[in-house]
């Protein structure tokens, strides 16, 4: 009996400790990683089925007895994983109860265009371009804001997501981030500000973003835009110009495109243009609702990122003479 005994304890010892070994050895993977997806609802034993079938070599019966034997088998939370050759039992449980998933990250530049936006999602790694193609009346009912143009509607910053995750859920979430930093902004605007709603914030912004070269300069060149605002003086900006051209632009500005009117010529038409040219980030907002304490009218590049502000014409045709014409 004593024998029989030693015989079951070193037996239940020997599979303890081949169980212990077994945890924190690597899954001989047949390639560099695995793509495993979790939905939402599916059970330990499901789930231990899906590690299998993703490819990872491992008896589902056995990893479905380590998820119980944990007691972590109701903590294993949906989504998309990844799972290299370094991942064990014990840290493929880990992975899945804190939801570690396989992320990605597309960045929004500040400054472009919606354009450029969709250009920039349809070339991000495992993100479903359910929005490409459609029309933007339809994108944009999606998104929660029918009747809106999708142009600037979006904050510019770098966006993670799992990988087969929806790109509509990308721009929702860019979307969601303007709404925030301009009804931010907006709560901080100067009460002497010509604008008169978010909306209008966000376009001169938009505007802010493509005229400056240096960043120092926003606050003035929103002052700039303001004060011809607030005279009824055209805004005369040449990137509004260059974007109503769209895809016809081609790199080069002429005075006939000056003289071509469009709904974004401010060159042709006063006031601001009907929607935003371009992404502006919280620093071009905020200079769009507190602009510098200034009477300038005109600015002119100096060549070196920088801009040379004027209050009056004369001062501000010299400037042109110097700075661009060198004389």
């Amino acid at each position: 009996m004593r024998l029989f005994i030693v015989i079951v304890l070193a037996g239940v010892l020997g599979l303890g400790g081949a169980g212990y070994v077994w945890l924190d050895h690597r899954f001989d993977l047949a390639t560099p990683t695995v793509d495993l997806s979790i939905e939402p609802g599916t059970s330990a034993r499901e789930v231990a089925m899906a590690v299998a079938e993703a490819g990872v070599p491992v008896h589902p019966a056995l990893l479905y007895g380590w998820f119980r034997l944990s007691g972590q088998s109701r903590q294993i939370r949906a989504g998309s994983y990844e799972l290299d050759r370094e991942t064990t039992p014990r840290s493929l449980l880990r992975k899945l109860v804190q939801g570690e998933e396989a992320l990605r990250s597309v960045t929004l530049v500040e400054g472009w265009t919606f354009r450029q936006v969709q250009a920039a999602l349809k070339k991000a790694e495992q993100l479903k371009p359910d929005s490409q193609g459609l029309p933007l009346d339809v994108l944009m009912q999606k998104l929660g804001k029918p009747g809106v143009h999708p142009e600037g509607q979006f904050f510019p910053d770098t966006y993670t997501y799992s990988k087969g995750s929806s790109d509509l859920a990308v721009l929702q979430r860019a979307m969601r981030a303007m709404d925030k930093k301009l009804s931010a902004a907006w709560a901080e605007r100067d009460p002497k500000s010509p604008l008169q709603n978010p909306a209008q914030a966000l376009i001169l912004a938009s505007i802010v973003e493509k005229e400056t070269g240096a960043p120092g300069d926003r606050p003035a060149i929103a002052a700039v835009f303001s004060n011809r605002l607030r005279i009824g003086m055209r805004l005369q900006t040449d990137p509004t110009v260059i974007y109503g051209l769209g895809e016809a632009f081609d790199g080069n500005l002429r005075r006939i495109d000056l003289q071509t009117d469009t709904p974004w010529n401010t060159y042709t038409r006063s006031g601001l243009p009907p929607t935003p040219i371009a992404m502006p980030g919280k620093a071009s907002l905020l200079a769009a609702v507190q602009p510098a304490a200034s009477k300038a009218l005109y600015f002119v590049a100096k060549g070196d990122g920088s801009s040379h502000f004027s209050a009056g014409l004369d001062e501000h045709n010299k400037a042109v003479n110097k700075y661009q014409r060198g004389q």
